[in-house]
């Protein structure tokens, strides 16, 4: 073990403790250490960016946030990445979860399997959200000035000649939809593929999750997207998807 490091962290947890901060004396006895080690290490980790002295105590600094951030961050990753596999295991196909964040779609995470592979990403998929189920669910969800924002930098254009035919056409679609109803596509992004979205609840973001099947299921499209809305419908009280990723 490296005792430095250990010092180091037993008075970055005796600073965490004090909302107000405290002073090196005191932090020095909490750590059971010694004054000019304190001393010492509180400079270093001032210098570093872990803590910050403010009218003669420590408080923690913006980097000690960061790792708690970080920390958080990877928490929620792993949240999504378990989340997902079940549900892909639930209804028997590859899972997508998407929002839109910043003007633009972002996949946030995707779980399928060798067996059941998720539609390869061929053409990119922020820019041909007209085309996707996913881009379709998540532009049903914002305001009509949003989406054309999104309109005049991803024009509504062929992916497939099954691709909706243009900007009128797919608002249209759009507005013909339900509340909370799946949305569906057949070939309009990859030939041989249909997929199904539905919308999440996510506070003020739109968000997503989607399904895709071989062209020879699409029989069993919107059992398996009804399937998915239930099971997500089951966990939503107790899972929440971190939309900061």
């Amino acid at each position: 073990m490296i005792g430095s490091v250990q010092r180091a962290l037993r008075l970055l947890e005796a600073v965490g403790s004090h909302r107000e901060g405290a002073p090196a004396k005191q932090l020095a006895r909490e750590a059971g250490l010694p004054l000019p080690t304190a001393y010492h290490l509180l400079r270093t980790l001032t210098h570093e960016g872990y803590l910050r002295r403010e009218g003669g105590v420590f408080v923690l600094g913006a980097a000690a946030g960061r790792l708690a951030g970080g920390g958080l961050q990877q928490k929620r990753r792993s949240m999504i990445v378990d989340s997902l596999a079940h549900f892909r295991d639930a209804v028997g196909a590859p899972v997508y979860f998407a929002v839109f964040r910043e003007g633009e779609i972002e996949l946030v995470g995707v779980s399928d399997t060798p067996a059941s592979p998720a539609v390869e990403e061929w053409a990119d998929f922020r820019a041909t959200g007209h085309a996707h189920a996913i881009g379709q669910c998540l532009l049903a969800q914002l305001d009509e000035k949003t989406r054309r924002d999104y309109y005049e930098r991803h024009p509504v254009e062929a992916v497939t000649q099954y691709t909706v035919r243009d900007q009128s056409a797919l608002e249209h679609r759009i507005a013909s939809l339900g509340r909370m109803e799946p949305v569906t596509e057949r070939q309009e992004y990859a030939l041989g593929t249909v997929c199904a979205a539905i919308p999440i609840t996510a506070g003020d973001t739109a968000a997503t999750m989607a399904i895709s099947l071989p062209l020879h299921q699409e029989e069993r499209l919107l059992c398996v997207v009804d399937r998915l809305r239930s099971e997500v419908g089951a966990l939503l009280s107790t899972l929440s998807f971190s939309i900061s990723i």
